[in-house]
């Protein structure tokens, strides 16, 4: 076993850590910055593995812009923060379903591979990974792009409760500068004095 092997056993280690770590916290900001952890130690093994272009493609968008969309979601949606214990539910059933679904695979893979050695291919480039994206993966990438963006336009609509409610109107804007602060009378008209005095 080599130093890479080690290596990239200890940062799978960490990113599964941290993956237990971001369903398991009752803290929604913490659960977020464990999923930074996770996506960093996966970006660690493609440097690992020599697929630099990748790990700085998982460093930029999921680090940089995921992580930062779904922090933003909850900000947007006054989601609490903070601990609710009347939004916990029991995990031992999600417990089980990743035991049975992490065995399985690891059965899989130990099955299909046993200790066959396997060549590593040649380095990723700019120019192969962008003609494997935009000729073979590029409907799962437009339809990864669409559902951000319906994420994003959901999100800023469960934090206006007044758009789509019978009768609601929309929130008075801030007072333009010199406008009254209450409520405007209407103008009385006014009367000069000579008028006045022919009047009475």
């Amino acid at each position: 076993m080599t130093g890479a092997d080690v290596l990239l056993l200890a940062l799978g280690a960490v990113a599964v850590g941290a993956g237990a770590l971001v369903v398991a916290t009752r803290h929604l900001v913490r659960a977020g910055l464990w999923l930074v952890v996770c996506l960093g130690a996966l970006a660690g093994d493609y440097l690992v593995l020599g697929a630099e272009l990748v790990a700085w493609v998982q460093v930029l968008i999921y680090v940089g812009a995921v992580v930062v969309l779904l922090l933003f979601a909850v900000m947007l949606t006054r989601a609490p923060i903070g601990p609710s214990d009347d939004l916990d539910r029991p995990g031992w059933p999600a417990a089980l379903i990743g035991a049975g679904s992490g065995l399985g695979l690891a059965v899989l893979l130990v099955d299909a591979f046993r200790w066959a050695r396997v060549d590593m291919p040649a380095t990723g480039t700019a120019e192969r990974l962008g003609e494997q994206v935009f000729r073979s993966w590029v409907l799962p990438f437009e339809v990864l792009s669409v559902l951000l963006l319906a994420a994003l336009v959901g999100a800023i609509v469960l934090s206006r409760p007044d758009i789509g409610r019978p009768g609601a109107t929309p929130a008075a804007g801030p007072a333009r500068p010199g406008a009254p602060a209450g409520p405007v009378e209407p103008a009385r008209p006014v009367v000069a004095a000579g008028d006045e005095g022919g009047r009475a």
